[in-house]
């Protein structure tokens, strides 16, 4: 019987995707569409079927291995016809396989010297640049992270000795392979050369100017000297999650206004729908009301749907209505997109939560299920809490949490009755969204989930 090879499939243009774990073993039967690895990207985790059916003979792939595209994972022995296994085979695009031949010969010690089509200027195109804060104003010391982006912008040196892979990644880091030091042979310029310089630049102690260039790094502690401790490693979604986090919160001027919705007849609406929510073997929680409501404040709200384009100098207001909702996963914080909202109904709504929910879960999200939001909701549902100020999802300008609804006496003018109210908070980027834009959007918010009736208007 034939022996073929499975490949990654297209996995939404991720790069790097890293290979948490390894679902077969050699000698293992496996079925068509049979999960064989766990990829996890900057964006998701997520299992890789199996093209073929038959006996796994190889594995080709190692826990921590970084995959793309189009990059060899198993050998099966195939079990039936060898044409219809090649024509199920994904073809493997020819730029990436030009690019992991070049990472594959980049560390091969018996290589040969520079070629004419190798020894090239490299020269970033001027959007590469790396995730870093600008100073609020200019002085005459430059931080290391300014170094490293001017390296980017600079004339470079005459040739560099660099496969495809390294020109790739300096791009990205924005950095001019002229000014990095090759340890390859011949002074090839590898991958660990690129992360060496932008290491060795990044971690450099800035001078101190009167205008405070930089931000100061927060020493390390060791906090075993105090007592027993426990050191576990972050998981990489947990660690991109921060590092989004904080880009966010440097880069935006977050303004976050507060109010609460009387949600009582909302309440009592669900409460009729239980059976037929059973019935449609779904959960009706309040957030499709919500995810509904923040539709139609949207539409009427625009600048709350933009983002910022050019640098700031262009704002780009959305036609469609995609709204993420975050969820908190044992891997971390997850946050899959539910596009179109405005044209879903309820019902709709309530089912793609809790399909979403579920894969975010079980960590099956798909790259494409957590791309293209213009709005974020995050909801703390009955975790607890009277309200928090949730970070924008840059490049999104705005976000709105949701915090736990609770009984309240509320007075109708004549006496204190007992209400439920929902407290919500919603932060924004001051410099799309102001005092105005954001209260007339959470005023109008507040009355769609106070008198539900008005969503079908």
């Amino acid at each position: 019987m034939p022996v073929e090879q499975v490949t990654v499939p297209d996995i939404g243009g991720a790069e790097g995707a890293e290979v948490i774990e390894l679902l077969v073993a050699v000698g293992d039967l496996v079925k068509l569409d049979q999960s064989l690895i766990v990829l996890e990207s900057d964006k998701a985790s997520m299992e890789i079927p199996s093209t073929l059916a038959g006996t796994v003979v190889e594995l080709l792939v190692a826990e921590g291995d970084q995959l793309a595209e189009g990059a060899p994972i198993v050998r099966i022995e195939v079990a039936g016809d060898a044409a219809d296994a090649e024509a199920a085979k994904p073809e493997m695009p020819v730029e990436e396989t030009a690019e992991t031949e070049a990472d594959d010969q980049s560390g091969s010690a018996s290589e040969a010297g520079p070629t004419g089509g190798d020894a090239v200027a490299v020269a970033p195109p001027p959007s590469a640049k790396l995730d870093v804060v600008e100073p609020a104003q200019a002085t005459t010391v430059e931080t290391p992270a300014q170094q490293v982006a001017s390296d980017a912008s600079g004339e470079g040196s005459a040739a560099v000795y660099a496969g495809p892979a390294v020109r790739k990644l300096a791009r990205e880091l924005g950095v001019e392979l002229g000014q990095v030091q090759g340890s390859g042979p011949q002074g090839r310029i590898l991958k660990e050369d690129l992360q060496h310089h932008v290491k060795k630049v990044m971690s450099a102690t800035p001078v101190a100017t009167a205008g405070g260039a930089g931000l100061p790094a927060v020493p390390e502690i060791d906090f075993g000297k105090f007592g027993d401790v426990e050191v576990t490693q972050r998981s990489k979604l947990d660690k991109l999650t921060a590092a989004n986090m904080q880009r966010s919160w440097l880069n935006v001027p977050h303004v976050t206004q507060f109010d609460e919705a009387d949600i009582t007849d909302l309440q009592e609406f669900r409460a009729t729908l239980k059976r037929e929510a059973e019935r449609r073997e779904t959960r009706l929680s309040p957030l499709p009301f919500i995810l509904k409501a923040c539709a139609v404040a949207l539409r009427d709200n625009p600048k709350l749907n933009s983002s910022l384009a050019r640098g700031g100098e262009d704002l780009v207001y959305k036609q469609y209505i995609h709204i993420g909702m975050a969820v908190d996963t044992p891997a971390g914080l997850m946050v899959p997109v539910i596009r179109d909202v405005d044209r879903k109904t309820i019902w709709e709504l309530a089912g793609e939560i809790v399909e979403l929910a579920d894969k975010a879960r079980e960590r099956k999200l798909g790259p494409a299920e957590m791309q293209g939001g213009s709005f974020t909701v995050s909801s703390l549902g009955n975790i607890g809490g009277q309200g928090f100020t949730p970070i924008v999802n840059t490049p999104e300008v705005a976000i709105l949490g949701v915090s736990n609804a609770a009984t309240k006496p509320v007075w109708n003018g004549s006496e204190f009755v007992p209400r439920t109210l929902l407290p919500l908070s919603l932060s924004y980027d001051h410099r799309v969204v102001n005092g105005g834009d954001g209260g007339r959007f959470l005023t109008q918010l507040v009355s769609l989930l106070s008198d539900i009736r008005q969503l079908s208007l």
